[in-house]
């Protein structure tokens, strides 16, 4: 008997793929579109592309400050010195990537100031700008409207974290003593890159995200006398441990800060409260004591990211801030936390 083929009736909700469970975003066979979807795109990927310029810069400067015997004399040799040097062409590469995707409107790399006057402090502040490049990228990454322009985003920062690591061996601390990698605001890293920006070229992109004040750790502990270059150590734990006392100062806000001084430092919040630590899954609140006119003291909070002696949540290099209120935030509504921001973030090296 002849059988006729029946029409396909399409649901309102379209097909799973072969072997593709339903659900997920961007899977099916639309192209994907490689640039910004929104100007939260824009301004993100803009803030991304002046990191990746500063470190671009920054490795290359290093380089060129120092010479050989100095490098040796830190204990970092030929090979050492090739590593960085291919890490600056990552950043060539990065920094092609996200200003393809702007086109255009990409702004062009600037001039920089930078707070190192040895290898061992070149290194230090390269460890702790590589961790402030990748946690900002975290803090937004999967709030952009275009899923495909962070897909690319994406295999980009985790070479980043790569060299974040790097430089942590290159000091002799242990590579990676978290579970989880921090994120933080957009406006929390343009805080922190901004004072080492002098100029930029004419038209270059004018960020939108806040300055916050300037926040400083007088008593911060140095480790770059603490141990020489290695692969890794036997011990995961911090540099600091809990009950330790931080001293604080901080700037007023209207300072002028970042490119030719076109930025100034702002805050909506009230008056200083508390001491927020940013660290692997979670923000911790401890009380601030103040001592003086913008300056004050706190202490070193303990704890394990899911108690039960898991694991220390503080430890690495972090983040912490002076705030006004103590909200509960978690790392996707982080951004609850600017309109709390007195002053910060300064980075901590707890471990």
């Amino acid at each position: 008997m002849l059988r006729l083929a029946l029409p396909l009736v399409l649901s309102a909700v379209a097909l799973a793929a072969p072997f593709t469970p339903s659900g997920g975003l961007g899977t099916n066979s639309t192209p994907p579109v490689y640039q910004p979807m929104s100007d939260f795109d824009f301004q993100s990927l803009s803030l991304g592309l002046y990191q990746e310029y500063i470190e671009l810069d920054l490795f290359h400067h290093g380089l060129a400050m120092f010479s050989s015997d100095d490098f040796d004399a830190a204990g970092l040799n030929a090979q050492d010195r090739f590593l960085i040097e291919f890490m600056a062409d990552q950043e060539v590469g990065h920094a092609t990537l996200i200003s393809n995707m702007l086109a255009d409107t990409a702004a062009k790399q600037c001039n920089y100031t930078y707070p190192f006057e040895s290898v061992r402090d070149f290194v230090d502040f390269c460890q702790k700008l590589t961790r402030f490049g990748e946690s900002g990228v975290y803090g937004f990454l999967e709030h952009m409207n275009s899923r495909a322009a962070a897909t690319l985003l994406l295999e980009s920062i985790t070479t980043e974290a790569r060299q974040q690591m790097i430089f942590r061996q290159f000091e002799g601390l242990f590579p990676m003593p978290e579970w989880f990698i921090p994120a933080i605001t957009q406006s929390m890293q343009w805080t922190l890159l901004a004072p080492y920006i002098t100029s930029c070229p004419e038209n270059n992109t004018h960020l939108e995200w806040q300055n916050f004040p300037a926040l400083n750790i007088t008593n911060n502990p140095n480790v770059t006398s603490l141990n020489p270059p290695a692969i890794s150590s036997n011990t995961t734990y911090s540099i600091s441990n809990p009950g330790r006392t931080l001293n604080l100062t901080w700037e007023s806000p209207g300072m002028q800060v970042g490119p030719d001084g076109a930025y100034n430092t702002s805050t909506s919040a009230g008056e200083p409260k508390f001491v927020a630590w940013i660290s692997q899954l979670n923000t911790t609140y401890t009380d601030l004591t103040i001592i003086g006119n913008n300056s004050g003291s706190t202490v070193q909070p303990g704890g394990e990211i899911f108690g039960n002696d898991t694991f220390s949540t503080i430890n690495g290099t972090i983040f912490v801030l002076v705030t006004d209120a103590n909200p509960y935030v978690t790392p996707f509504n982080l951004t609850m936390l600017n309109q709390h921001v007195v002053a910060g973030p300064a980075m901590y090296q707890s471990g």
